[in-house]
């Protein structure tokens, strides 16, 4: 699609301005040894490049930074493979040297390896969360006020919590409810509970159980961000003031926002992480528009083949692609084999 000449060009744009976070400008693009074009020259296949929609410009700037389809071109087929310096690889391997026992300990560790590597927001789901399901659900009355909620999954978790239970509900009304979750929630993924307790099954609670609305209020206590928080991992979150990009207080305010929204986090990184190998979503190409204007990049990691979790970088689209998919392929492959020994 595009000549050597406009492909060499695009990626000295993406490079200076990962770099600079400055529109990039044909005379200083000229005087790269490594280019050998005329200014002249340049700003024609920029301006072409703009035309094709792989560059935008400033209004305030003569020079030219990458749209978000430029930066995808660069992703696909022209970013290079980035090799760690040595202080680096040096950090890694005495992560993984460490003796950890707990896997939420070994993925919350390189969770926050990873965003001090790349100074951008790192987002590891937990080994457990897209398998971990339901197997049973109860709710056992203590008193006329209180009760145990005890939800055990397919790995054998047992998740105790004391609720409330509201005034003039009988047990008889209870135990409706608790058959009628383990009938339809049996076999459903942890993390997909809650949304499928409030949007499908509390219709049906509404036409069989009666004090519906209270019991609703029980099961939402029960189901909170508790059983979800415990799998996701968060390092970094703050690390989007630092990028230049960000000024706009209200641009950061809502991504933060979305990083304290467990159930929406997850369901975004679960579902770009759903292919293969290291994913990318840049700007627009993302669902939610508090980052619309930044790029998620993904890998998962397994053991012996079956895919556990997956490792996340938030940043701006202005990101250091090449040194971010060489930290995420490392760790991520490093992680695999740390968890297939333990």
């Amino acid at each position: 699609m595009l000549t050597e000449r406009q492909r060499l060009i695009l990626t000295t744009i993406v490079d200076d301005y990962i770099r600079s976070a400055e529109p990039v400008g044909s005379r200083s693009i000229s005087k790269r040894g490594d280019v050998g074009y005329s200014p002249a020259t340049i700003r024609n296949e920029m301006s072409d490049l703009e035309e094709l929609g792989f560059l935008e410009q400033p209004h305030t700037s003569a020079g030219r930074i990458p749209s978000h389809k430029g930066y995808r071109y660069y992703v696909d087929h022209l970013v290079p493979l980035a090799s760690l310096d040595a202080s680096e690889l040096k950090v890694l391997k005495a992560f993984f040297a460490e003796k950890l026992n707990a896997v939420e300990q070994v993925v919350q560790h390189a969770g926050t390896i990873l965003s001090h590597l790349t100074n951008y927001t790192s987002i590891l789901l937990g080994p457990e969360v897209f398998h971990t399901t339901l197997r049973h659900f109860g709710l056992l009355p203590l008193n006329d006020n209180k009760a145990v909620a005890i939800v055990v999954t397919n790995t054998g978790q047992v998740e105790n919590k004391t609720v409330a239970i509201p005034p003039g509900v009988s047990v008889s009304e209870i135990e409706r409810m608790v058959n009628l979750l383990n009938h339809r929630l049996s076999g459903m993924p942890i993390y997909k509970l809650k949304a499928q307790i409030f949007q499908e099954i509390g219709r049906e609670m509404e036409r069989h159980v009666s004090h519906y609305q209270e019991l609703m209020s029980v099961l939402d206590e029960t189901f909170g961000s508790n059983l979800e928080n415990q799998r996701i991992f968060l390092s970094g979150t703050t690390n989007m003031l630092t990028q230049p990009e960000f000024k706009d207080i209200e641009k950061v305010k809502n991504i933060l926002d979305l990083l304290e929204e467990t159930p929406t986090l997850t369901k975004m990184i679960s579902s770009v992480a759903s292919g293969s190998g290291i994913q990318v979503r840049i700007g627009s190409e993302n669902t939610h528009e508090a980052i619309a204007n930044c790029s998620l990049i993904t890998a998962t990691y397994s053991v012996e083949g079956e895919a556990l979790g997956s490792i996340a970088i938030l940043g701006p689209t202005r990101m250091d692609y090449a040194r971010v998919i060489g930290i995420l392929n490392i760790l991520s492959n490093n992680l695999s084999a740390a968890l297939s020994k333990s």
